[in-house]
């Protein structure tokens, strides 16, 4: 037993007694992560249903896997990278194509240039989120390609560094901060007609995807 769950306190002892195959370690892992995990699961898949079970498998996969873990990184960013890859297997076979965080993304080493120049620097953390805004950045994540798309989520969203999400999707730093940087130039052309006023009420998906498509 353990009294007040003070054993797991320390993430060490709870990696020694995940390894040791402790069902209450287990527990403990699902109750300290899975509210963050869900929520890249979600973002990744657009889909409740498809979020729980992506979790489900992330979650048997770690306590199977659980002794291959080197602790050369923090559980959470370890557990991250396994979230992400059963969230981008569900995608593709929802999509029947490829997907691999470990090909290069096309144009990496290019520049992409916004047609909108308004003034204004897309951070979703300093510019105003209304309900409205936040329903067309949420809409707009999911028009990025999957491999921007996670870079942004686990990097801009649940706050992990440079190095820790490089380590989650198994890429270098240097394509890390390539694929950031996309990203957000694409986010920031596709929420510019909002955030200028150019733009309707309406927020679709198809609104969105005809002013990605404008970008080609």
């Amino acid at each position: 037993m353990h009294p007040k769950n003070e054993a797991f306190t320390d993430e060490k002892t709870l990696i020694r007694l995940l390894k040791s195959g402790d069902r209450q370690a287990c527990a403990e892992l699902v109750r300290r992560y899975s509210k963050r995990l869900y929520r890249v699961a979600l973002r990744i898949l657009g889909s409740p249903e498809e979020a729980e079970e992506a979790l489900q498998e992330a979650f048997i996969s770690a306590c199977d896997k659980i002794t291959s873990f080197r602790e050369d990184s923090r559980l959470g960013t370890w557990l991250y990278r396994i979230t992400t890859n059963a969230a981008l297997m569900r995608l593709r076979r929802q999509k029947q194509e490829h997907v691999s965080l470990d090909e290069p993304v096309e144009g990496d080493e290019g520049t992409f240039y916004p047609r909108h120049l308004a003034d204004w620097r897309f951070d979703p953390h300093q510019i105003t989120l209304t309900q409205e805004l936040r329903e067309v950045l949420e809409h707009a994540i999911r028009q990025l390609p999957d491999t921007l798309r996670v870079v942004f989520i686990l990097r801009e969203l649940e706050g992990l560094s440079t190095a820790e999400t490089a380590q989650a999707l198994g890429i270098s730093e240097t394509a890390t901060k390539v694929r950031l940087h996309r990203a957000r130039l694409m986010l920031r052309e596709l929420l510019a007609p909002y955030v200028t006023g150019e733009a309707g009420p309406a927020v679709t998906d198809a609104s969105l995807s005809r002013q990605a498509s404008k970008r080609a």
